[in-house]
């Protein structure tokens, strides 16, 4: 039975223990969609997989909205708990619809420009669980600050390769228009799903500031 004093005065660690795992989904996420990006003979196992990783995370974000609910005190603030844990959410969910496009659209071979993308997108996800577990350890902000710089730097390379995928397509030779819009929504899902780990960072950072 859970102690009292846990449940009032902030020292339930299982905060931690749910964010970091919202956050492991993520990478799961991600490392799911890049074995998809580069085995689409078998898109239907990895997107099912996905599926699975996605209700897995919104059970995650559930049971820590409930437990912030039923805490009197909590080891960080509840708007704070609230906007990482939707954020950790939105990354997966991002993640889940991008690939569930190429099933929907019946997609049976990749374009080049998506396994970059998705390497990317693992990359941050590893950064951002790093960053989120780093919070149960202590605060310091000079600690922290290097996963910090990484996340940003990984976002805009994204940006990068996001902006050369999107030219790459429209400068198809005699491009098929849905076939473009198509890869497009896969594009932009792809690169939601990296703002929102920046996002989840900004978040990490800002609470790293206010406890300081």
């Amino acid at each position: 039975m859970e102690s009292l004093t846990v449940l009032l005065f902030g020292k339930d660690m299982t905060f931690y223990d749910l964010l970091e795992a919202q956050a492991a989904a993520a990478v799961r996420a991600a490392e799911t969609f890049h074995a998809l990006s580069q085995d689409f003979a078998h898109s239907a196992e990895h997107i099912h997989a996905l599926d699975e990783i996605e209700h897995e995370a919104d059970e995650l974000t559930h049971q820590l909205a409930r437990r912030t609910d039923t805490t009197f005190v909590t080891p960080l603030d509840k708007e704070d708990l609230q906007k990482l844990s939707s954020n950790l959410d939105d990354v997966t969910d991002a993640i889940e619809a991008a690939a569930a496009r190429i099933a929907i659209y019946r997609l049976t071979a990749p374009r080049p420009d998506i396994e970059p993308l998705v390497r990317l997108l693992v990359e941050i996800t590893q950064a951002v669980h790093e960053a989120v577990g780093a919070l149960r350890h202590g605060r310091d902000r000079n600690a922290l600050q290097p996963r910090f710089i990484r996340i940003h730097e990984i976002e805009n390379e994204s940006d990068t390769c996001f902006r050369k995928a999107l030219t790459d397509l429209f400068d198809t030779p005699n491009p098929d228009p849905l076939m473009v819009i198509k890869w497009k929504e896969i594009y932009d899902r792809i690169e939601s799903a990296v703002d929102k780990c920046e996002d989840v960072a900004n978040v990490v950072e800002s609470v790293v500031v206010k406890y300081a």
